[in-house]
């Protein structure tokens, strides 16, 4: 068969001939040349896949810490709001034991002079 491909090129002269083994030689090449490229461009569109879907994957983690990140701060005022209400509760108590201490004072003063007074 490649006895036919090669049939329309008998009766050229070698110089034509010559300048047709360049141009073929010079396609081979280009068709190679294509073909890396092809490739190369296939393996950097896969890679540039695998970004996209790694930078996605990115966002979405990025944005479940900020949604967790907002629920802690949330949590986290709460918690010192809490904590401020509790204090304040505590003081409260604290002043309420004091009065009352100091009534009780007040009363075993009382009750110990009218001991006395019964006494005599």
């Amino acid at each position: 068969m490649s006895w036919a491909v090669e049939e329309w090129k008998e009766g050229l002269s070698p110089r034509v001939l010559q300048k047709i083994h360049e141009l073929e030689t010079q396609v081979d090449k280009l068709k190679k040349e294509r073909q890396q490229r092809q490739y190369q461009l296939e393996t950097l569109e896969a890679a540039l896949q695998k970004q996209k879907q790694k930078v996605e994957s990115e966002k979405n983690e990025s944005a479940i810490l900020k949604r967790e990140n907002q629920s802690l701060m949330e949590l986290c005022d709460n918690l010192e709001k809490t904590k401020q209400k509790i204090s304040h509760d505590l003081q409260v108590k604290e002043s309420q034991v004091n009065i009352q201490s100091g009534q009780l004072n007040s009363c075993k003063k009382d009750i110990e002079m009218l001991e006395q007074e019964l006494k005599r």
